[in-house]
């Protein structure tokens, strides 16, 4: 059984599937994948992914403020958080981090989100999802600083192995997604070669970033297993193995989520 660690179900492209995203889910499902994480990148969208959750029991969420959501003026309350962390589908924190790629300006703004999403993890005890790009050492500097007793995972994971290895050394997951799979992604396959088997994850950060062979048109949940498969080559490991130590990492790492024995 798969796991798609990292999906944004309320925002898939859904022509595919006639616009049902039930006929999305079975597609996966017949396709080997028995659990989904639902990612929070909003306020606005938190009642959205709880809804989503809370439909299938297949289906987990997070809750969080994406860095490039965060409003101007005002980072998200950690009142608000708090209360949302306290739905019981919610099993982890984000996806928060920092983007300076896009909004480099922003950067004051994004690390005090970013730093409120950590306190949130130390009073919680709940993993985070952290989205990080073009903020390599602060990213690492605010990882170190917050000092979590448990650990989070660097989601859709671009970066070298320096920095894979510094997540690592603090605990951190790494989590892959079809972006492993382009044709100009040598350093990152030279890291997914590298993470140890009881720390990597598969995503497929639907609608986002399809793997090839489906590069440039959405993505859907069912590719994770393209994701999976590819990364089981590359790391020389059988795939029926591969699937379940991911999904061994995605329970460990989630301790609350709802997955299913197989």
């Amino acid at each position: 059984m798969l796991v798609d660690s990292h999906c944004h179900l309320d925002r898939l492209d859904l022509a595919a599937h006639d616009g049902s995203l039930d006929a999305a889910l079975d597609a996966a499902r017949q396709r080997g994948v028995g659990h989904f994480l639902c990612i929070g990148v909003s306020v606005d969208n938190a009642a959205d992914v709880k809804a989503l959750a809370e439909r299938y029991d297949d289906v987990d969420c997070s809750v969080g403020v994406h860095p490039l959501d965060v409003q101007p003026g005002a980072a998200p309350a950690l009142d608000w958080l708090l209360q949302e962390l306290n739905h019981p589908r919610v099993v982890a924190i984000g996806e928060t981090g920092l983007d300076y790629h896009y909004e480099p300006e922003a950067a004051e703004l994004q690390q005090a989100s970013f730093r409120l999403h950590l306190q949130a993890a130390q009073q919680t005890g709940k993993p985070v999802i952290i989205h990080t790009r073009g903020a390599r050492a602060d990213t690492l500097d605010l990882l170190r600083e917050a000092a979590l007793p448990q650990a989070g995972v660097l989601h859709c994971f671009t970066e070298d192995w320096d920095m894979a290895k510094a997540a690592l050394d603090m605990g951190y997951y790494i989590s892959l997604s079809g972006i492993v799979t382009f044709r100009n992604a040598d350093a990152l396959r030279d890291v997914a070669s590298k993470v140890p088997a009881d720390r990597l994850l598969v995503e497929t950060d639907s609608p986002y970033l399809a793997p090839i062979p489906y590069r440039g048109k959405p993505n859907l949940p069912q590719y994770v297993r393209e994701v999976a498969e590819f990364l089981a080559m590359l790391r020389g490991e059988p795939y029926e193995r591969f699937a379940e130590q991911t999904t061994e990492n995605f329970k460990r790492l989630f301790p609350l989520a709802h997955v299913k024995s197989v």
